[in-house]
């Protein structure tokens, strides 16, 4: 199984390549490609629904910095905080369906 993101999430990615074009700083080259990934509208493999549970739960104090710092534009390169519950949510349907 590889979800594709909902919208919202792809409108954040989409967004977030655009300000880190615009600005000239945030995330990684891996956080980059995520970004394609998700405003492209993959299929997110649950390999990768698991590196992003991972790069969340490092970085939550990102969220809360200025839209245009490098941490802020690195979050959402990630889907923000609606790929953070899009991607919680699915590793939780998959949980589930291995019971």
């Amino acid at each position: 199984m590889n979800p594709k993101p909902p919208a919202v999430v792809r409108q954040i990615a989409k967004k977030a390549l655009e300000d880190r074009a615009k600005h000239g700083r945030g995330g990684t080259e891996v956080g980059v490609a995520r970004a394609r990934d998700l405003a492209n509208g993959k299929g997110i493999s649950p390999s990768t629904l698991k590196r992003m549970k991972s790069f969340f739960a490092r970085h939550s104090v990102d969220p809360k910095q200025d839209k245009t710092s490098a941490a802020s534009i690195a979050w959402r390169l990630w889907g923000g905080t609606a790929g953070r519950r899009w991607a919680l949510g699915q590793l939780g349907k998959m949980e589930r369906s291995k019971k």
